[in-house]
């Protein structure tokens, strides 16, 4: 028996920008007849799908309830549970995902839109503290790029420095195209013990300094990084546990994101006035980040973050900082 949704799946990775709206209005009708909570969120908003006509008056479902409930959409056995990091005594996110095959085709699909055939290409993680996790949807992620690309000298290095200094220092002299993703911190630590002068490698950071290091602004960071490692930019990845999709930043610290994901601003001041880049009336637009995510068929598409942003007319957007008194994320990124 075909389950609700398959139909929708199909659509998602073809989905393009002119039919974008008409998609995310096919998803919430779907989530709100099939995932009890998001529809208990829309009632208690007197907010029915007859009553949208446009992604701008879709609910969006604060990220908190990933903390306190299993958010699905129709009834399953999740394939795999995603946890966030989270800090000590913090209550984490928990993203039960109905097909992993959904979040491997996104992030591999992103990949492909963003930076090409991922073949032949190392890819290298310095992650220590979310493989040390074991939940973490990052590492999964990384890990498929890994036995994708079919490189043998990419892996986790976790804090291996030197094997890894050597390993850039051969690629770099074979000119093989290497990507190397890090938690913040961990580069940093690097950088400091093997300065580089990187031509083949881009190095992408996913934020996040876990009380391992002093607070410093996304700026300081690629400023240390650039001059360490001899690059002319550092690349980023803008992701949570809460999510199926990222988005990801060439430098200077603007996002960009795969067709099937979308940035909208709500106001602080007020959660039900939003503004999607097709309604701006500016270059830019600022306020707290909401996400559509339609990689998300069977959790929620419809996400309201803590981050604070700012929206681009082009759909870039920046991550200034996190909202007052909201909970630390342990993928979050660094206040600016």
């Amino acid at each position: 028996m075909i389950s609700p949704g398959h139909d929708i799946e199909k659509e998602i990775f073809q989905v393009n920008n002119a039919a974008f709206e008409s998609l995310a209005l096919k998803v919430f009708s779907f989530q709100y007849h099939h995932n009890k909570i998001y529809q208990h969120f829309c009632t208690s908003l007197k907010i029915i799908p007859g009553d949208v006509t446009c992604v701008e008056q879709i609910p969006f479902l604060p990220i908190q309830f990933f903390k306190s409930k299993d958010i699905g959409s129709t009834s399953f056995d999740p394939e795999i549970i995603f946890e966030s990091s989270g800090t000590t005594g913090s209550v984490n996110s928990r993203h039960r995902v109905k097909k992993i095959s959904l979040y491997e085709e996104s992030f591999k699909n992103a990949f492909q839109f963003f930076y090409g055939d991922i073949k032949n290409r190392c890819i290298i993680g310095l992650l220590p503290s979310y493989l040390e996790r074991g939940s973490s949807s990052l590492v999964y992620m990384v890990n498929e790029w890994i036995k994708e690309s079919g490189n043998e000298a990419g892996g986790f290095y976790l804090y291996d420095h030197e094997k890894l200094h050597q390993t850039l220092l051969q690629n770099e002299a074979a000119h093989i195209p290497t990507l190397l993703i890090g938690v913040t911190y961990a580069l940093l630590d690097f950088a400091e013990k093997y300065p580089l002068h990187l031509q083949h490698t881009v190095v992408m950071e996913t934020g996040g300094m876990k009380g391992r290091r002093e607070e410093l602004t996304r700026e300081e960071v690629h400023a240390i990084l650039k001059e360490r490692l001899g690059l002319t930019e550092i690349h980023s990845e803008y992701g949570m546990t809460e999510l199926l999709s990222q988005a990801y930043s060439f430098g200077h610290g603007r996002f960009n994101t795969p067709p099937w994901m979308k940035v909208l601003i709500r106001a602080e001041d007020d959660p039900f006035n939003v503004m999607s880049n097709h309604k701006m009336n500016t270059a830019l637009v600022s306020g707290v980040i909401n996400i559509i995510d339609l990689a998300n068929l069977y959790s929620c598409a419809f996400l309201a973050t803590d981050d604070v942003g700012k929206l681009y007319a082009d759909g870039s957007f920046e991550v200034l900082g996190r909202l007052d008194n909201s909970d630390i994320r342990g993928c979050g990124l660094m206040l600016l």
